[in-house]
């Protein structure tokens, strides 16, 4: 599977499991920032530096997804088998 692909259901997995991605551009802040789970307002949100590489991004939201409890949600079969392997 192409990473552009797999960034992208890696990305409708956190919306089933109620996590917005939103890409920032994490370089204007002048604080060393980076990427991962946050919760504003009892949202929680990933926000992703946007500069990163599609396969930086890829292995940085599965790093997070990996943490959660994915028994009772659908997961493709080739999306389950990245995230197992670790």
């Amino acid at each position: 599977m192409k990473p552009t692909h797999l960034y992208q259901h890696l990305k409708e997995l956190a919306v089933k499991l109620d996590i917005s991605v939103a890409e920032q551009n994490m370089r204007v802040t002048g604080i060393n920032a980076k990427s991962g789970l946050c919760i504003v307002k009892d949202q929680k949100i990933f926000i992703m530096d946007k500069h990163l590489t599609v396969r930086e991004k890829v292995q940085t939201l599965a790093d997070c997804l990996r943490s959660l409890p994915l028994d009772n949600i659908y997961v493709m079969p080739a999306i389950r088998k990245y995230l197992d392997r670790s």
